[in-house]
């Protein structure tokens, strides 16, 4: 079989990152087939914190998979194609990896799907080392503790399954980590936001969904402090304009979250405020709402606006 290139989707995050290279191990050690981490991104600073404390050398990133003489991949961490490798559709998907919602995906060819609602992606391939009885080195062991911690935001988004907290702690212990204090310390260095420009700020979280025919962009920042975020309103609205234009987004939508609070400001603009202020039953004031209590996208945002925009 020839090489398998195994990866998150656009823009990753660190759940992106370590489950891609935790399946890719698996697929080495496991079940012998030559399978390659690889990045659709420049990792993030809290992917590169966790890299780095590891000792792991980052994936290299690829935009094409064709180019590279691969015709087979795998995807974790996503399933929707408009969130994938550019060429994905040209290529065959032998497995899914998620923990998302399904969309806008179909194959040629049966393949194998791992879909679990838990709280990471990384939660998944660890219980799958399990299974295969895989025992994993620390520096793959601590990837998956951080794509764990990311998602969840320690354990404290209710995203978290009931399974979770036996997972990260299991992790925690092969990667030889104190949970809270390394989670903390990896919360902390994905929050330093003031070096970003408008641009790299709305781009370092950010993931497409088709929603009733709109293409619509929810990005998410973390920070310890939602008001200086809002001081670059400005710069950061003509970024999410400039992006609207280029990309042909319908509605760009951000969640600034702050992780010590779990709260977070949603800032929007596009063509459908009605549906978005209608989504989250607030009133946008120059251009921007409280959201109370939401840290999650993906199950506090995404799943309101798709029953909004399609009532």
């Amino acid at each position: 079989m020839s090489k398998i290139l195994v990866f998150g989707h656009q823009n990753p995050d660190t759940d992106a990152t370590a489950s891609a290279y935790g399946w890719a191990y698996l697929e080495r050690t496991a079940w012998g087939r030559d399978a390659e981490a690889v990045l659709l991104g420049e990792p993030n600073e809290e992917t590169a914190f966790a890299l780095h404390y590891f000792g792991v050398e980052a994936p290299r990133v690829v935009e094409n998979a064709t180019v590279e003489g691969v015709n087979q991949v795998i995807l974790t961490d996503h399933n929707e194609f408009q969130q994938s490798i550019a060429d994905i559709r040209d290529l065959e998907v032998l497995a899914v990896v998620d923990h998302h919602r399904v969309a806008n995906f179909e194959t040629a060819n049966p393949l194998y799907m791992r879909l679990e609602p838990v709280g990471s992606a990384s939660s998944i391939v660890y219980r799958a080392s399990k299974e295969a009885g895989v025992d994993l080195p620390r520096e793959v062991a601590g990837l998956l503790l951080s794509g764990l911690i990311s998602d969840t935001l320690l354990l404290k988004s209710p995203t978290t399954h009931a399974s979770d907290p036996q997972v990260a702690k299991e992790l925690a212990e092969i990667a030889g980590v104190n949970l809270e204090e390394y989670g903390l310390a990896l919360l902390k260095a994905g929050t330093n936001l003031a070096s970003k420009s408008a641009e790299e700020l709305i781009d370092i979280d950010a993931k497409t969904f088709e929603l009733n025919g709109n293409p619509v962009r929810v990005a998410q920042v973390n920070t310890v402090d939602i008001a200086e975020v809002l001081e670059r309103q400005e710069e950061i609205e003509a970024a999410m304009v400039e992006a609207m234009g280029t990309e042909n987004y319908s509605d760009f939508v951000l969640m600034i979250t702050d992780i010590v609070q779990s709260n977070s400001e949603i800032l929007a603009l596009g063509a459908n405020m009605d549906k978005v202020e209608a989504a989250f039953n607030f009133k946008l004031e120059n251009h921007h709402a409280f959201l109370p209590g939401a840290v999650s996208r993906k199950k506090q945002v995404v799943p309101r606006l798709t029953e909004s925009f399609n009532n």
